[in-house]
C-alpha cells in the first residue's frame, strides 16, 4: 500500500529493481527571447546566472521551482527561464556557435539535450564527485549520450498513469484487477460504465491544444501493440492500435479535445477515469484522496508500454558562470531538494532516497501506480523522441494527425498511417538520428519507418 501520512517511513530505492529506466540501452547569438527582459527568480541579485529550460513551463509550476530555487540555493540568484523545445534548441545553437553564451545552465528532457552534445562541458568530474547520489546506472548512461564523457547529470523523472475514482470501480469487469488492466478489459469497464453512467462517458484524455495525448500514442498504445514507436508506425500491429483507439474514442469524453490537462476535469466530476502526465493528475486526488485510486496503463499484445520522462542538467560549453551552475547542479540533485520538487511539482527523485511517511497523499498514490507500472511483468519502456530539436513539435504533429483523421474523421486507418509515415520519413531523413527506445537503437543508423 501507498504510505499515508502518520505511516511509516517506506524505502524507495531507486535501484535497478525498482528503477523507472529498467533496461535502458544505452552571426552574433540572439538574446534569450523567451526572457522578454523581465526579471525572474533573482536575477535582480547581482550575479544572478540564467537557468534555461524545457521544463515547469506553466505558470504554477513555474512558481513553485522558483520557490524552491529561492529556499535552496545560496550564493547568489538564478532567473528561471522555461521556454518550448525549439526555443531552447536554438538558443542553445546560436549562443554556442556564436561564442556569446549567455546561458550558464541548461535543463531539459533527454531529447532537448542530446543534439547538443557537442556544445555541453565535459561533467565527468561532477559526476565522479556526486557519486553519493547514487543516480541509477542506466539514467547516468543516457546522460553520456552513447557512451562518451558526461554530458549532462540527473535531474527528475517522471510518467504517466491512470487516475480512477472510485466510483468507477463498480463497473469493472468481472474479475478485472484495475492495476493490471489489459486493453480490452479497459474497453470493457469504459463502454459499461458510460452505459451505467446514463450514457454519458467517464473517460477523458487530455486531447486539448495544449493536452500531452501524442505521448499516449507514442509511449504506450503502440508500443503496447506493435512493441515500437518509429519503425512500427505504419505495420499491421498499428493498424489494429488505432482501430483499437477508434472504438476507445467512441468511448471518450468529446469535451476532452478541449481537456489540456486532466486533473481539473476530474475535480469537477466531469470524468471519473482519466490517463496524464502524473503533475497533471496530482491536484485532482488532493481533497479526498481516500476517494482515488492510481494504476498503470493497460497492456496489450505485446506488453505494457509506458513512458520514462527523464530531465537532466547541463552547461553550455562557454558559459559565463559554469563554476556556479556546477554548484546549482549540485543543490539541485541533494536527496532534500528532490524531494522538495516531488512534493511541490510531482517529478520523481533520481537519486537513492526515501519516501518520507509526511509525503501528500496524492503524492503517494501516484508514486505506487508509477512502481507498479515499471515493475509490471511485460513492462516496455519507451522514451519521448530523441535528436529531433526543433523538429520535435513536427514529429509530435504527425501522432495529432493521425488521432484526427482517424478517430475524429474517421479515415482508413491503413491510408492514414501510410500518408503520415512519409512524412515523418522524410522529417527522419533530414535529421539523422538514431531510433529510441523502444525501437532497436543502432548507433549510426538513422531511424526510419519501415
Amino acid at each position: 500500500m501507498a504510505p499515508r501520512e502518520g505511516s511509516a517511513t517506506r524505502e524507495f530505492t531507486l535501484d535497478r529493481r525498482r528503477l523507472l529506466g529498467l533496461g535502458l540501452a544505452a552571426g552574433a547569438a540572439p538574446l534569450l527571447t523567451a526572457c522578454g527582459g523581465a526579471s525572474t527568480t533573482g536575477s535582480d541579485a547581482e550575479g544572478a546566472i540564467t537557468f534555461i529550460s524545457t521544463q515547469f513551463t506553466p505558470v504554477e509550476e513555474r512558481q513553485r521551482f522558483e520557490q524552491i530555487l529561492r529556499e535552496r540555493v545560496t550564493g547568489g540568484g538564478v532567473a528561471y527561464n522555461p521556454v518550448e523545445p525549439n526555443v531552447f534548441a536554438s538558443t542553445i545553437t546560436s549562443q554556442v556557435t556564436a561564442n556569446r553564451v549567455q546561458v550558464s545552465l541548461a535543463g531539459g528532457l533527454h531529447g532537448d539535450l542530446a543534439p547538443h552534445a557537442d556544445r555541453l562541458v565535459n561533467l565527468d568530474d561532477l559526476a565522479s564527485r556526486l557519486a553519493d547520489r547514487r543516480f541509477p546506472p542506466e539514467i547516468a548512461e543516457l546522460g553520456r549520450l552513447g557512451g562518451g564523457a558526461t554530458a549532462y547529470l540527473p535531474w527528475m523523472q517522471a510518467s504517466y498513469v491512470l487516475a480512477v475514482h472510485k466510483r468507477a470501480l463498480e463497473w469493472l469487469p468481472s474479475g478485472a484487477d484495475v492495476q493490471n488492466l489489459t486493453y480490452d478489459q479497459f474497453l470493457t469497464w469504459v463502454t459499461d460504465a458510460r452505459r451505467g453512467n446514463g450514457g454519458r462517458p467517464v473517460l477523458g484524455l487530455p486531447c486539448g491544444p495544449k493536452g500531452l495525448y501524442h505521448r499516449f500514442f507514442q509511449g504506450y498504445l503502440l508500443p503496447s501493440f506493435t512493441g515500437g514507436q518509429m519503425t512500427t508506425f505504419r505495420s499491421p500491429e498499428a493498424v489494429e492500435a488505432w482501430r483499437y483507439m477508434t472504438a476507445l474514442w467512441a468511448e471518450t469524453a468529446p469535451a476532452s479535445t478541449n481537456f489540456d490537462n486532466m486533473q481539473e476535469p476530474l475535480q469537477r466530476g466531469e470524468v471519473l477515469i482519466a490517463w496524464d502526465h502524473v503533475a497533471r493528475l496530482v491536484a485532482a486526488p488532493a481533497d479526498r484522496p481516500d476517494d482515488w485510486v492510481m494504476a498503470p496503463a493497460p497492456r496489450g499484445p505485446k506488453g505494457l508500454g509506458y513512458l520514462l520522462v527523464v530531465a537532466g542538467l547541463a552547461i553550455p560549453k562557454g558559459a559565463p558562470e559554469a563554476d556556479r551552475a556546477r554548484q546549482v547542479i549540485e543543490t539541485l540533485t541533494t536527496p532534500e531538494v528532490q524531494l522538495e520538487v516531488l512534493r511541490r511539482n510531482a517529478f520523481f527523485p533520481v537519486v537513492d532516497t526515501t519516501l518520507p511517511a509526511d509525503l501528500p497523499p496524492a503524492i503517494a498514490l501516484e508514486a505506487e501506480a508509477v512502481r507498479r507500472q515499471q515493475e509490471a511483468e511485460g513492462a516496455v519502456l519507451a522514451l519521448p523522441p530523441v535528436g529531433l530539436g526543433a523538429r520535435d513539435g513536427e514529429v509530435s504533429q504527425i501522432f495529432k494527425n493521425c488521432f484526427k483523421e482517424i478517430c475524429l474523421d474517421r479515415r482508413p486507418v491503413q491510408q492514414v498511417l501510410d500518408r503520415q509515415a512519409r512524412e515523418l520519413n522524410r522529417i527522419l531523413d533530414e535529421v539523422k538520428v538514431p531510433c529510441w527506445r523502444p525501437d532497436l537503437v543502432t548507433a549510426g543508423q538513422s531511424c526510419r519507418v519501415r
